[in-house]
């Protein structure tokens, strides 16, 4: 084996995740090379390191957004769209975490920030929103419009997106550089990933948050 292609694969010693994101599920990836952070169902993660978020996605959305200038970037991961009822003051509960992608936008943004971006340097990829829960109203497609409206409400510049059809995906996005790849998931593969999105729908009914009204 090559030298440098195995001192690459060599997995080095665990760094210590950012602090407010130590929950999360970081480990080594030999054919990357890299750190790899897995984004689930209501999380966000901002890193300026040479990491990869990864994240697979079905009627969710995930917004990456990258300071081209400064290298810090994050993914967020989000199943609902904005919460149906009047918001007061839950509206800044910690247990909201990022289910709604409202809410999910502004932590991620104001991550980004927090470590070191500037606002007028963000670029903006999103993905997902497949129609992959058929027995539902399309969840994903609320998802999208979602999206797109706060993108052009907030003035963000959007740079790339996949969004729609019928396909589960898997998202990996280098916050450091802003590169993207997505892998469409064939319908054959997707069972397992639309049972999880089954069940995050049912622990988001029945752990509802005042003002909530309904999912769909």
């Amino acid at each position: 084996m090559d030298v440098q292609l195995a001192d690459r694969r060599k997995a080095p010693a665990l760094s210590a995740a950012p602090p407010g994101f130590e929950h999360l599920r970081r480990f080594w990836d030999p054919a990357q090379g890299c750190m790899t952070v897995k984004v689930l169902p209501g999380e966000f993660y901002v890193s300026g390191e040479e990491e990869m978020l990864s994240t697979v996605l079905g009627s969710c959305v995930s917004a990456c957004i990258h300071d081209v200038r400064r290298g810090i970037g994050g993914m967020n991961h989000f199943m609902l769209p904005e919460p149906v009822g009047e918001r007061d003051s839950w509206s800044s509960t910690v247990g909201r975490a990022a289910r709604y992608g409202s809410d999910a936008m502004e932590q991620l943004i104001n991550a980004i920030l927090k470590a070191g971006g500037q606002r007028a340097d963000l670029r903006v990829k999103v993905f997902g929103g497949g129609r992959v829960l058929a027995r539902m109203s399309d969840v994903g497609q609320r998802n999208i419009d979602f999206v797109r409206r706060y993108i052009a409400a907030e003035n963000l510049e959007l740079v790339a997106s996949d969004l729609g059809d019928v396909f589960p995906r898997q998202v990996q996005f280098f916050p450091n550089s802003g590169r993207a790849r997505v892998r469409l998931l064939r319908r054959s593969d997707d069972v397992a990933l639309v049972a999880g999105e089954s069940g995050y729908l049912k622990r988001l009914a029945n752990d509802p948050i005042k003002g909530e009204v309904e999912l769909f």
